[in-house]
Protein backbone atom coordinates (compact mmCIF):
# COMPACT_ATOMS: atom_id res chain seq x y z
CA UNK A 1 0.00 0.00 0.00
CA UNK A 2 1.33 3.34 -0.91
CA UNK A 3 0.56 7.02 -1.23
CA UNK A 4 -2.13 6.85 1.43
CA UNK A 5 -2.78 9.62 3.70
CA UNK A 6 -0.11 9.17 6.91
CA UNK A 7 -2.78 7.87 10.07
CA UNK A 8 -3.76 5.34 12.43
CA UNK A 9 -5.07 1.97 11.52
CA UNK A 10 -7.19 0.32 13.57
CA UNK A 11 -6.59 -3.80 14.33
CA UNK A 12 -9.63 -4.81 14.78
CA UNK A 13 -10.29 -8.28 16.54
CA UNK A 14 -10.82 -11.29 14.57
CA UNK A 15 -11.60 -14.93 14.24
CA UNK A 16 -7.94 -14.76 13.52
CA UNK A 17 -4.00 -14.63 15.17
CA UNK A 18 -2.17 -12.03 12.94
CA UNK A 19 1.06 -12.70 11.68
CA UNK A 20 3.21 -9.70 10.44
CA UNK A 21 6.24 -9.88 8.44
CA UNK A 22 6.77 -6.03 7.23
CA UNK A 23 9.12 -4.73 4.83
CA UNK A 24 10.96 -1.89 4.79
CA UNK A 25 10.76 -0.43 8.49
CA UNK A 26 9.05 -1.77 11.31
CA UNK A 27 5.70 -1.95 12.56
CA UNK A 28 4.77 0.29 15.18
CA UNK A 29 1.94 -0.15 17.19
CA UNK A 30 0.53 2.98 19.33
CA UNK A 31 -2.11 0.92 21.27
CA UNK A 32 -1.52 -2.64 21.99
CA UNK A 33 -5.01 -4.64 22.36
CA UNK A 34 -4.21 -4.98 26.24
CA UNK A 35 -4.78 -1.10 26.18
CA UNK A 36 -1.37 -0.11 27.12
CA UNK A 37 -0.22 3.10 25.02
CA UNK A 38 3.47 2.82 25.36
CA UNK A 39 4.62 2.96 21.52
CA UNK A 40 6.25 -0.65 20.43
CA UNK A 41 8.09 -0.98 16.88
CA UNK A 42 8.33 -4.77 15.68
CA UNK A 43 10.49 -6.36 12.74
CA UNK A 44 7.80 -9.24 12.75
CA UNK A 45 4.79 -9.93 14.91
CA UNK A 46 2.36 -12.14 16.07
CA UNK A 47 -0.85 -10.99 17.89
CA UNK A 48 -3.35 -13.50 19.97
CA UNK A 49 -7.10 -13.13 19.88
CA UNK A 50 -8.21 -9.79 21.51
CA UNK A 51 -11.60 -7.49 22.07
CA UNK A 52 -10.19 -4.41 22.02
CA UNK A 53 -8.49 -2.19 18.98
CA UNK A 54 -5.02 -2.03 18.72
CA UNK A 55 -3.52 1.37 16.83
CA UNK A 56 -0.82 0.85 14.47
CA UNK A 57 0.84 3.78 13.15
CA UNK A 58 1.65 4.69 9.30
CA UNK A 59 3.29 6.94 7.12
CA UNK A 60 0.51 6.12 4.25
CA UNK A 61 2.47 3.28 2.92
CA UNK A 62 2.57 -0.47 4.03
CA UNK A 63 4.54 -3.25 2.23
CA UNK A 64 4.85 -6.43 3.51
CA UNK A 65 2.99 -10.03 4.11
CA UNK A 66 0.10 -10.38 6.34
CA UNK A 67 -1.25 -13.87 7.64
CA UNK A 68 -4.12 -14.90 9.36
CA UNK A 69 -3.78 -17.77 11.84
CA UNK A 70 -6.48 -20.25 12.74
CA UNK A 71 -6.17 -21.17 16.49
CA UNK A 72 -5.10 -24.37 15.65
CA UNK A 73 -2.29 -23.30 13.29
CA UNK A 74 -1.10 -21.33 17.28
CA UNK A 75 -0.05 -24.40 18.20
CA UNK A 76 1.46 -25.76 14.97
CA UNK A 77 3.34 -22.72 14.01
CA UNK A 78 4.49 -21.27 17.52
CA UNK A 79 4.10 -24.90 19.69
CA UNK A 80 1.59 -23.38 21.99
CA UNK A 81 -2.16 -22.76 22.32
CA UNK A 82 -3.25 -19.54 21.69
CA UNK A 83 -4.17 -18.51 24.94
CA UNK A 84 -0.37 -18.04 25.89
CA UNK A 85 -0.91 -14.81 23.00
CA UNK A 86 -4.09 -13.62 24.17
CA UNK A 87 -4.53 -9.59 23.79
CA UNK A 88 -0.42 -9.79 23.35
CA UNK A 89 1.76 -8.52 20.58
CA UNK A 90 4.78 -11.02 20.69
CA UNK A 91 7.92 -10.05 18.85
CA UNK A 92 7.90 -13.48 16.70
CA UNK A 93 11.97 -13.95 17.21
CA UNK A 94 10.62 -14.35 20.56
CA UNK A 95 8.76 -17.62 20.11
CA UNK A 96 9.91 -20.95 20.63
CA UNK A 97 11.56 -21.95 17.66
CA UNK A 98 11.79 -18.74 15.92
CA UNK A 99 14.60 -16.93 17.50
CA UNK A 100 17.15 -17.37 14.66
CA UNK A 101 14.57 -18.32 12.03
CA UNK A 102 12.27 -15.30 12.11
CA UNK A 103 15.28 -12.82 11.11
CA UNK A 104 16.83 -15.91 8.22
CA UNK A 105 13.29 -15.59 7.06
CA UNK A 106 12.81 -11.58 6.85
CA UNK A 107 15.79 -11.60 5.03
CA UNK A 108 14.64 -14.03 2.63
CA UNK A 109 11.61 -12.42 1.76
CA UNK A 110 12.93 -8.61 1.47
CA UNK A 111 15.33 -9.96 -0.98
CA UNK A 112 13.32 -12.17 -2.82
CA UNK A 113 12.75 -10.52 -6.18
CA UNK A 114 9.07 -11.43 -7.22
CA UNK A 115 5.87 -11.80 -5.10
CA UNK A 116 5.50 -15.18 -6.25
CA UNK A 117 9.10 -16.38 -4.62
CA UNK A 118 8.10 -14.84 -1.98
CA UNK A 119 5.48 -16.76 -0.88
CA UNK A 120 7.11 -19.80 -2.46
CA UNK A 121 9.69 -18.91 0.43
CA UNK A 122 6.87 -18.69 2.81
CA UNK A 123 5.42 -21.70 1.93
CA UNK A 124 8.06 -23.89 2.44
CA UNK A 125 9.56 -22.35 5.71
CA UNK A 126 5.89 -22.64 7.62
CA UNK A 127 5.42 -26.00 6.11
CA UNK A 128 8.51 -26.89 8.35
CA UNK A 129 7.87 -25.41 11.10
CA UNK A 130 4.65 -27.23 10.98
CA UNK A 131 6.19 -30.90 10.84
CA UNK A 132 7.66 -30.07 14.27
CA UNK A 133 5.24 -32.27 16.72
CA UNK A 134 2.95 -30.22 18.53
CA UNK A 135 0.30 -31.10 21.21
CA UNK A 136 -3.31 -30.40 20.01
CA UNK A 137 -5.91 -29.20 21.88
CA UNK A 138 -9.19 -30.97 23.28
CA UNK A 139 -10.97 -32.51 20.96
CA UNK A 140 -14.23 -30.46 22.39
CA UNK A 141 -12.63 -27.19 22.65
CA UNK A 142 -11.25 -28.01 19.32
CA UNK A 143 -14.79 -29.11 17.73
CA UNK A 144 -16.44 -25.70 19.51
CA UNK A 145 -14.33 -23.63 17.91
CA UNK A 146 -15.03 -25.29 14.73
CA UNK A 147 -18.86 -24.99 15.02
CA UNK A 148 -17.82 -21.64 16.20
CA UNK A 149 -16.16 -20.49 12.59
CA UNK A 150 -18.50 -22.42 10.56
CA UNK A 151 -22.00 -20.67 12.24
CA UNK A 152 -19.80 -16.66 12.48
CA UNK A 153 -20.90 -16.99 15.86
CA UNK A 154 -24.65 -17.00 15.54
CA UNK A 155 -24.93 -20.27 17.82
CA UNK A 156 -26.39 -20.86 21.13
CA UNK A 157 -23.56 -21.40 23.47
CA UNK A 158 -25.47 -23.65 25.84
CA UNK A 159 -26.63 -25.71 23.02
CA UNK A 160 -22.30 -25.66 22.04
CA UNK A 161 -21.60 -26.74 25.43
CA UNK A 162 -24.26 -30.15 25.40
CA UNK A 163 -22.78 -30.85 21.51
CA UNK A 164 -20.02 -31.33 22.82
CA UNK A 165 -20.34 -33.03 26.05
CA UNK A 166 -19.89 -30.54 28.63
CA UNK A 167 -21.60 -28.09 30.89
CA UNK A 168 -21.69 -24.68 29.66
CA UNK A 169 -19.34 -23.53 32.69
CA UNK A 170 -17.31 -26.42 31.54
CA UNK A 171 -16.56 -25.67 28.18
CA UNK A 172 -16.29 -21.87 29.48
CA UNK A 173 -13.08 -22.61 31.16
CA UNK A 174 -11.76 -25.50 28.59
CA UNK A 175 -12.04 -22.81 25.82
CA UNK A 176 -10.64 -19.86 27.82
CA UNK A 177 -7.77 -22.34 28.40
CA UNK A 178 -7.13 -23.01 24.95
CA UNK A 179 -8.10 -19.98 23.12
CA UNK A 180 -7.80 -17.23 26.01
CA UNK A 181 -10.81 -15.92 25.11
CA UNK A 182 -14.54 -17.62 25.95
CA UNK A 183 -16.90 -18.90 23.56
CA UNK A 184 -19.27 -16.16 23.83
CA UNK A 185 -16.21 -13.98 23.26
CA UNK A 186 -15.16 -15.98 20.19
CA UNK A 187 -19.20 -15.69 18.82
CA UNK A 188 -19.18 -11.78 19.36
CA UNK A 189 -15.98 -10.97 17.52
CA UNK A 190 -16.96 -13.63 14.94
CA UNK A 191 -20.35 -11.73 13.95
CA UNK A 192 -18.67 -8.43 14.52
CA UNK A 193 -15.94 -9.60 11.89
CA UNK A 194 -18.94 -10.55 9.47
CA UNK A 195 -20.33 -7.28 10.11
CA UNK A 196 -17.42 -5.46 9.06
CA UNK A 197 -17.05 -7.10 5.92
CA UNK A 198 -20.55 -6.79 4.74
CA UNK A 199 -20.39 -3.18 5.62
CA UNK A 200 -16.94 -2.51 3.61
CA UNK A 201 -18.74 -4.67 0.76
CA UNK A 202 -21.31 -1.84 0.76
CA UNK A 203 -24.07 -4.64 0.51
CA UNK A 204 -26.64 -3.35 2.62
CA UNK A 205 -28.09 -1.21 5.11
CA UNK A 206 -26.91 -1.48 8.54
CA UNK A 207 -29.99 -2.64 9.84
CA UNK A 208 -29.93 -5.75 7.31
CA UNK A 209 -26.38 -6.36 8.05
CA UNK A 210 -27.19 -6.09 12.06
CA UNK A 211 -29.93 -8.87 11.03
CA UNK A 212 -27.90 -11.36 9.04
CA UNK A 213 -25.37 -11.32 11.48
CA UNK A 214 -27.46 -12.45 14.16
CA UNK A 215 -28.08 -9.31 16.31
CA UNK A 216 -30.95 -8.74 18.13
CA UNK A 217 -31.30 -5.37 16.05
CA UNK A 218 -28.94 -2.28 15.01
CA UNK A 219 -28.87 -0.72 18.09
CA UNK A 220 -27.20 -4.12 19.60
CA UNK A 221 -24.75 -4.19 16.41
CA UNK A 222 -23.96 -0.67 17.35
CA UNK A 223 -23.00 -1.21 20.82
CA UNK A 224 -20.76 -4.16 20.27
CA UNK A 225 -18.97 -1.94 17.58
CA UNK A 226 -18.34 0.52 19.92
CA UNK A 227 -16.90 -1.98 22.06
CA UNK A 228 -14.69 -4.02 19.62
CA UNK A 229 -14.11 -1.27 17.16
CA UNK A 230 -13.99 1.96 19.46
CA UNK A 231 -16.39 3.63 17.13
CA UNK A 232 -19.55 3.21 15.71
CA UNK A 233 -19.72 1.63 11.99
CA UNK A 234 -19.94 4.29 9.86
CA UNK A 235 -17.73 6.35 12.26
CA UNK A 236 -15.15 3.71 11.49
CA UNK A 237 -15.51 3.73 8.48
CA UNK A 238 -15.20 7.19 7.68
CA UNK A 239 -11.81 7.40 9.05
CA UNK A 240 -9.91 4.15 8.20
CA UNK A 241 -7.88 5.50 5.78
CA UNK A 242 -6.07 2.28 4.26
CA UNK A 243 -8.21 -0.47 2.32
CA UNK A 244 -9.62 -3.27 4.54
CA UNK A 245 -8.21 -6.96 4.12
CA UNK A 246 -10.55 -9.67 4.76
CA UNK A 247 -9.60 -13.93 5.66
CA UNK A 248 -11.28 -15.67 2.85
CA UNK A 249 -14.83 -16.66 3.16
CA UNK A 250 -15.53 -13.64 5.44
CA UNK A 251 -18.76 -13.04 3.37
CA UNK A 252 -20.42 -16.52 2.94
CA UNK A 253 -23.45 -17.53 3.97
CA UNK A 254 -23.29 -19.45 7.82
CA UNK A 255 -23.32 -22.62 7.76
CA UNK A 256 -26.34 -24.45 9.54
Amino acid sequence: MRGFEPGVHAGLPSGHMTFVLPFDAPLELGVLPDGSSTPQRFDAVVGGFHTRPAAIVHDGNQRGIQLHVTAAGARALFGMPAAELVTAVVSLDALPGWHRLAGELLDRLQSAATWDERFAILDRVLTRVADRAAPSPRAETAAAMRRLVATRGVVDIASLAAKVGWSRRHLSQRFGAEYGVTPKEMARVLRFQRSKALLVAGRATLGTIAAECGYADQAHMNRDWRDLAGASPTRWLAGEALPVRHAPDVLGTAAA
